[in-house]
């Protein structure tokens, strides 16, 4: 059952149209459904089909890429490859082995695994796709892998032989709301609009996740079930996730919960105090590998330098296990279905409906009925000062057209009414932002709420609104 992937399994199966041979990268974030979708899309027809060992040397990678080619229908008589070159030079004779008017599809998976210390991988698959593989009309090599940035160094940003090979790359992106809504309709899953949004606001849109949930069973239950039981499925899946991706996850991790922390994110240098890590080309590359994984992201405070990064973690995984997991105490395992109209969850939701927000900021715009303007997504911050009340906006759509939409999320289980006191402070805002900014545009405030705005007195100071359902569009 292959969910909200049509666009990227068009583009899959468009491979098999193509006269010259294809060299398809795959990428995304852990349990984001790569291989899953490769696998459902050609129907596991492959002329060959391997996975990388997790945490194998070159020895057991190699031994373990021989018995898939035996399995594929290598004839016995090849010897177990000693290097990678031997090894493809194996495979080699297993494709030509197949008539050569049919399209051969090749599906490597966890491509980083395979590339184990001075294994020389990299540089073999480079001779094997230029000497041999680009030459033919009727090969289509997928690769996969879940270490992001991996693959974007060694394949898709290769400087070396395979620079400018790859005729086809998707970044798998984590399902929408609408795509979870599909989901659960076609698993048979009674919830609620409000239930799907919660999930994604705790599991994000990895279908992985959303795989564990039950029919017959709250949304409620179904948390308690894969966060606070005992034996509960995700209680150890926050430090097997971060190992799964980087090889030595502890700075990764670091940062993620100094992050974790500060709800607006955080500076560099904020970062580095926090996290207490060293100011060098490593933390670089580790705040660079946490965003190219999907875990953090960065963002220039609206007219401020562009040297001026804010860091903020938006993965809804790692926010709730660092939040409730690792800080629950209590041990109960029914945490979430009795806390569930308590203060510890209404100050949850309303954050996580932010990052929600975030998560489907074209959903927004198309309900504003902007999907054709030009417009940048921003965040601002003003300090508190002796003329004025610090102040945070968490989005900030700066439009082509002359506008700018100040957005306020708020998350309620009914219509939310704006009362005297939130309207002054809204208005406040804004002249705030217009004094401080400097805009010359139309200020539009915007609210985005879970069920919409009551319609009292002070609804008329709102010139748009977005409601939860038009998320789910």
């Amino acid at each position: 059952m292959l969910i909200g992937r049509d666009k990227e399994q068009s583009i899959l199966l468009n491979l098999l149209n193509k006269q010259e041979s294809q060299f398809c990268v795959i990428y995304g974030r852990r349990r984001v459904g790569k291989t899953y979708l490769i696998r459902q899309t050609f129907q596991n027809n492959f002329l060959f089909s391997h996975t990388g060992v997790a945490n194998g040397n070159k020895s057991t990678q190699l031994k373990e890429f021989y018995l898939s080619l035996l399995r594929y229908g290598l004839p016995k008589q090849h010897s177990r490859p000693s290097d990678w070159s031997e090894a493809f030079m194996s495979l080699l004779s297993l494709i030509e082995q197949t008539p050569t008017n049919e399209k051969k599809v090749i599906f490597l998976d966890e491509l980083s695994w395979l590339d184990a210390k001075q294994s020389g991988f990299v540089s073999a698959l480079e001779h094997f796709w230029n000497g041999y593989l680009s030459a033919r009309e009727d090969v289509v090599l997928i690769t996969c892998c879940s270490s992001t940035t991996w693959i974007i160094n060694n394949i898709i940003n290769n400087t070396g032989g395979l620079y400018n090979r790859v005729t086809e790359q998707i970044n798998l992106q984590p399902f929408s709301l609408s795509a979870c809504q599909e989901y659960v309709k076609a698993s048979n899953l009674e919830l609620s609009a409000k239930d799907i949004a919660e999930a994604y606001m705790i599991m994000g849109g990895i279908p992985y996740y959303w795989s564990f949930l039950r029919k017959g069973e709250s949304l409620a239950q179904n948390v308690d079930r894969l966060f606070f039981y005992e034996n509960a499925t995700f209680k150890n899946e926050f430090n097997a996730l971060y190992a799964s991706i980087f090889k030595r996850p502890e700075n990764y991790i670091s940062i993620v919960k100094a992050l974790g922390s500060k709800r607006y994110g955080m500076k560099r240098d904020e970062i580095l105090k926090t996290a207490k890590l060293s100011n060098n080309a490593v933390f670089k590359r580790t705040l660079i590998e946490l965003e190219q994984s999907g875990f953090i992201r960065s963002y220039n405070s609206f007219g401020k330098p562009k040297n001026n990064l804010i860091y903020q973690l938006i993965d809804n995984f790692t926010l709730f296990y660092l939040q409730f997991i690792q800080e629950n105490k209590s041990h109960e395992a029914n945490f979430w279905s009795y806390n569930i109209d308590s203060p510890i969850y209404y100050n949850w939701a309303g954050l996580a409906f932010e990052r929600l927000c975030l998560w489907h900021i074209p959903q927004i715009k198309a309900a504003l009925g902007i999907s054709g303007v030009y417009a940048e997504c921003s965040a601002w911050h003003q300090k508190t000062n002796n003329s004025n009340k610090g102040i945070q906006i968490d989005l900030i759509i700066d439009r082509k057209d002359g506008i700018i939409n100040l957005c306020e999320m708020k998350y309620s289980n009914h219509e939310y009414a704006i009362t005297q006191d939130y309207n002054n402070w809204m208005i406040e805002r804004k002249e705030i932002f217009r004094k401080y900014s400097k805009t010359t545009k139309s200020i539009h405030l915007t609210m985005v709420t879970s069920f919409g705005l009551k319609r009292n007195t002070y609804w008329n100071s709102i010139q748009s609104e977005v409601k939860l359902e038009d998320l789910f569009k």
